[in-house]
């Protein structure tokens, strides 16, 4: 992934902290018939330089079997996103000398897959899901709430995915690129629109920069 030096986000609680908000993955893999990407709900797990991606797919999808245990992929986990218009730009009225542009977060993973088949792990596995999306809830659902032999059936038709995690890179564009003015344009245009994806990146952006405070980034 090309990242201006003015994007990069280096700080691994940020990335971290998009995962687990945003963890529905995209697994980008090589088989014998080329590229082949699926989307999956992902946990991340471990601390320091000991991290894992854990997920499932089904026992038919024919990935398990398509490639080698330890075969290096690619996980794609997008954070909020939004158009930038020109009409937020102050400077537009200066000079006109300004363009459209698309905001993002986005982290990519890359590390080795294996598939487990053991149904304590994958029924561990399937529990911390659970608990992970249902927190917060009024009345949380748990894996015990449904019939022991239903989801025994259900188990034992899904493979567990982990992922040693070897890199974690993240792309925060947030006009780091603009003068001030212009982000501040952008902050109070996003805002004023009806976007959700608009206004995640106007607090992000706001807050990376200080410019809820007028105060220089």
């Amino acid at each position: 992934m090309y990242i201006p030096s003015k994007f990069e986000q280096h700080d691994t609680e940020q990335l971290s902290f998009l995962i687990r908000q945003y963890p529905l993955a995209t697994l980008v893999t090589h088989t014998d018939s080329g590229l082949d990407a699926m989307h999956l709900p992902m946990l991340l797990s471990g601390g320091g330089d000991a991290l894992f991606l854990k997920g499932h797919i089904a026992r038919a999808n024919p990935l398990w079997k398509s490639i080698g245990e330890g075969a290096e992929v690619l996980v794609v986990f997008n954070g909020p996103n939004c158009y930038i218009s020109p009409n937020h730009y102050p400077t537009k009225a200066e000079n006109g000398r300004v363009v459209p542009t698309w905001n993002y977060l986005v982290v990519h993973v890359k590390g080795r897959i294996s598939f487990v088949h053991d149904t304590a792990w994958i029924h561990n596995l399937v529990d911390e899901l659970t608990s992970a999306h249902e927190s917060g809830r009024e009345h949380p659902w748990s894996i015990g709430d449904a019939p022991e032999t239903y989801t025994r059936q259900l188990i034992s038709a899904i493979v567990g995915v982990r992922i040693e995690v070897g890199t974690i890179t993240g792309k925060w564009k947030l006009s780091q690129n603009q003068p001030e003015v212009n982000q501040q344009g952008v902050v109070q245009g996003l805002f004023s629109g009806d976007d959700h994806n608009g206004k995640a990146i106007a607090s992000i952006i706001a807050d990376n920069f200080d410019l809820r405070s007028g105060k220089a980034p």
